[in-house]
């Protein structure tokens, strides 16, 4: 059993203790948050676990060998590097800190103690999009071209951090993941609506190389409820929709056939039009399946598929979109 201690247990922190708890292989014995009335909740549902309001409480534990932060993003590289200092393993939620200078301290200290750094990039580990992965990997959507993501609510609106940093983390991690490419260059832009000085809808395009890109929109300014990912390539296209409740992907077997006309010696675009797939995906809840892989890393010395460096390469994404942001989309070179 992997012995955890959780600092944040509030509206996300919950569904993490919920799923940490659940697994046969992990306990969390203590937990620790600032709002007594979500230790009350946690006291009630979970009376067997120590309780606190100090995270260095909590550290000084012996009892713990993971730490698990589900704290607000400011929080989250003093914390970090703390439970990284006192030598326990480490699952931070995204994103991993609000800079890349203290993303790249927290990689450093993991390395040199040889403990796991993970960070919470919930999509890695939907069954839906690591199918496509799939699909991508085979070949059968061909060379991938670009990717269009769409994340938008009316809520939850923020006052300390705008919607870039906080919707966009998980669509960056899956761009990096399905593109498999180190970006060059991003560009944003965006406006603030509601509260001067925090954008409440951003646009980013984020460029790699040989012209692929990925184009996330984002905001909690918006009618609709939205979560889908459009991936095109050059023989299929593939469409994720989160809010479908099981028919989440379609394969679509269309694209533009380049071919020779010999009449003319010239090259000729044909559209091809051909049926649409929707490929089973077993579902299971993807915040239980990170967890899952967190305490297995832990329990097996294995890197996790989102590791500091996934984390590290995010913020570097976030810092320079938000410069672009703040200088009107003025391109801002990544490499």
């Amino acid at each position: 059993m992997l012995r955890i201690g959780q600092i944040g247990v509030g509206n996300w922190g919950k569904n993490l203790l919920r799923n940490f708890q659940s697994l046969t292989n992990a306990e969390v014995v203590s937990v620790s948050d600032l709002n007594p009335k979500v230790l009350q909740r946690v006291a009630k549902n979970f009376p067997q676990m120590t309780i606190s309001d100090s995270a260095e409480t909590l550290l000084n534990d012996s009892r713990i060998e993971a730490v698990v932060i589900a704290t607000e993003p400011i929080t989250h590289f003093d914390l970090a590097k703390k439970a990284l200092e006192s030598g326990r393993h480490v699952f931070v939620e995204k994103p991993m800190t609000l800079k890349s200078t203290e993303s790249e301290i927290l990689v450093e200290l993991a390395d040199k103690k040889g403990l796991i750094l993970m960070v919470g990039h919930l999509l890695e580990y939907h069954p839906a999009y690591l199918k496509v992965k799939e699909f991508i990997d085979s070949g059968e959507l061909g060379e991938v071209y670009y990717l269009y993501s769409t994340r938008v609510n009316l809520g939850v609106v923020r006052k300390d951090e705008n919607a870039l940093w906080s919707l966009a983390p998980h669509d960056i991690s899956i761009a990096l993941m399905l593109m498999q490419q180190q970006p060059t260059c991003v560009v944003c832009t965006g406006q603030s609506y509601l509260q001067k000085g925090v954008e409440d809808v951003v646009f980013t395009t984020i460029h790699f190389p040989d012209q692929k890109m990925a184009q996330l929109h984002v905001s909690w300014l918006d009618p609709h409820k939205i979560r889908k990912l459009t991936v095109v390539g050059s023989k299929k296209m593939a469409v994720i929709d989160d809010m479908e409740s099981s028919e989440k992907i379609r394969l679509y077997d269309k694209g533009v056939d380049i071919s020779t006309s010999y009449a003319s010696y010239s090259e000729a675009l044909t559209l091809r039009l051909g049926d649409i797939h929707i490929p089973f995906v077993k579902m299971e809840e993807p915040l239980r399946l990170e967890c899952s892989h967190f305490v297995n890393c832990v329990m097996n010395s294995k890197q996790p598929r989102s590791d500091g460096r996934d984390g590290l390469q995010v913020v570097k994404i976030l810092e320079a979109a938000d410069r672009s942001l703040k200088n009107n989309g003025e391109p801002v070179d990544i490499r």
